[in-house]
């Protein structure tokens, strides 16, 4: 797999980035060996994507919702039928195992399938008679004209979706399915290190009947995001990336008037009671820590240990940790594949030395791993006997690495948990319903699992971030996504 091309998609064609504009290497994370290419700027083919999908609006917003979810149904079947093409080129371009990639992708399906339901998702509700008015009755009116009142959820306009490399194909079906579904038209920017499997899926577009100009995609950096995000006809704008750059995109997007949510960093705690089912305990903070290389943002970085847990479950996360083959994810029986690029790669080893020089007890050194000697890859990494006020444990660091703290109580767990800045997941093991009652009401954080590694939350349900990993009202997925697609209209009538 060589020489891919990610072009911009803009009316329903293919739109060269051109020379003017430059274009940045896409990598295989596995060896560093470029694959194909990207354009890296587009401020001109953006403010044409965003004319694109404002032509397009009033044709599709007028389409009836029934004939517009037809085109997500055959959306779907097609998505299936290239499903293991796209995961190929997931792996290849971002590092993911094929089963971390094909179990992406049936995520994003699933948001697929869930925005087919727009025909009763965004239906409204009506209330006959709600008042009397006596104004203008004829004399044969007794009692006054009835006013009746309803509320429709109508489209927005033009979205605007900016997505990261960690899931480039999952993500955006976070976003731009339910916003055309409920009768929108989408501009989407996707990360420029992993654009090649968001192209084509975008590109698929076409297969499945979506008119021209509904779906428009735009490559990028920072500068066409922001060009985009400041342009007057967005409406709409979705995030998902850092906190910095989305504390930024929300204020900037906010105070131009427009609809925001922005889904950010993370930092997630797990908690170990002494009385937690052991081999479910192991294998929900192996999965969390090291699924996905750590990249992503309900991986369960931090472990709270409570009594005597950190004597059987440390040991035993070291032993499992260094069982997990690293390699590229292409090759069978691989557990864990490469960092996306060698920026990412150099800021993992960085976090290393941070966790050795503040004390931490490094019980596996990632660095010393059996891996590959080319490509971006670090192995997974424990540190034992961390601290709140360590950056290992304060600061996101999207890898492979893991800190365990160790805390005598429950509520000293809790306590320690909710220092973070962060509020994105959390979870606790333990077969007790007390604990489990207690860590749910009080642990600040918008998704919780119980005996689960990573509580992802399926289409039907939000996204639920709290805390700075997310700024806005209403989160992506779920009924929120259809509020945030969507603007209430309220209609009072009275027959005289």
């Amino acid at each position: 797999m060589a020489n891919l091309v990610a072009e911009h998609i803009v009316g329903g064609e293919r739109v060269s980035g051109g020379s003017k504009n430059g274009q940045l290497a896409v990598r295989n994370p596995a060896t560093g060996e470029p694959i194909g290419h990207v354009p890296s700027g587009g401020i001109e083919v953006a403010l044409r994507a965003v004319a694109a999908a404002k032509s397009a609006f009033p044709g599709w917003a007028n389409t009836p919702v029934g004939d517009r979810v037809q085109c997500l149904f055959r959306y779907k079947q097609i998505l299936e039928a290239n499903l293991n093409d796209i995961a190929r080129v997931v792996v290849t371009e971002h590092g993911k195992t094929m089963g971390e990639a094909i179990g992406s992708l049936r995520r994003g399906i699933d948001c697929v399938e869930y925005a087919t339901a727009a025909p009763v998702l965004i239906m409204g509700n009506t209330l006959p008679q709600i008042a009397v008015s006596t104004s203008f009755c004829r004399t044969e009116d007794q009692g006054g004209v009835g006013l009746d009142s309803q509320i429709d959820r109508v489209p927005l306009g033009v979205c605007l979706g900016i997505t990261p490399f960690n899931f480039p194909v999952m993500v955006p079906m976070w976003m731009w399915p339910m916003a055309v579904a409920c009768g929108n038209t989408f501009v989407l920017k996707p990360s420029e290190l992993d654009p090649l499997s968001t192209s084509m899926t975008i590109d698929l577009c076409k297969d499945a009947g979506f008119p021209a100009g509904v779906i428009n995609l735009v490559h990028g950096g920072a500068e066409v995001a922001k060009a985009l995000i400041a342009h007057k006809d967005i409406r709409a704008v979705s995030f998902v990336g850092s906190t910095r750059a989305g504390a930024e995109i929300y204020k900037d997007a906010a105070a131009a008037g427009k609809r925001v949510q922005c889904m950010c960093g993370a930092k997630n705690h797990s908690l170990i009671m002494p009385d937690a089912n052991r081999e479910a305990a192991v294998d929900g903070v192996l999965g969390s820590a090291f699924g996905n290389t750590g990249q992503r943002c309900l991986a369960g970085s931090v472990v709270v240990c409570i009594g005597d847990s950190a004597d059987w479950l440390v040991p035993s996360l070291v032993h499992a940790a260094s069982k997990i083959r690293v390699g590229p994810g292409c090759e069978a029986g691989v557990g864990m594949g490469p960092l996306v690029s060698e920026a990412a790669q150099k800021r993992v080893l960085s976090y290393i030395e941070q966790g050795l020089k503040s004390g931490a007890t490094l019980a596996l050194d990632g660095r010393k791993a059996s891996m590959p000697k080319t490509g971006f890859f670090v192995g997974p990494t424990i540190f034992d006997h961390a601290t709140p006020d360590m950056s290992i444990v304060r600061e996101e660091i999207f890898g492979p690495v893991l800190s365990v703290m160790r805390a005598k109580t429950l509520d000293d767990a809790i306590a320690m948990a909710n220092q973070s800045e962060y509020g994105n997941m959390a979870v606790i093991f333990t077969d007790s319903g007390n604990a489990v009652r207690r860590f749910t009401r009080t642990i600040q954080a918008g998704m919780q699992g119980v005996n689960v590694g990573v509580p992802a939350p399926m289409a039907v349900f939000p996204f639920s971030g709290w805390k700075s990993s997310f700024y806005g009202d209403l989160h992506a997925n779920g009924e929120d996504a259809v509020r945030f697609f969507t603007d209430s209209r309220v209609l009072v009538t009275r027959w005289i």
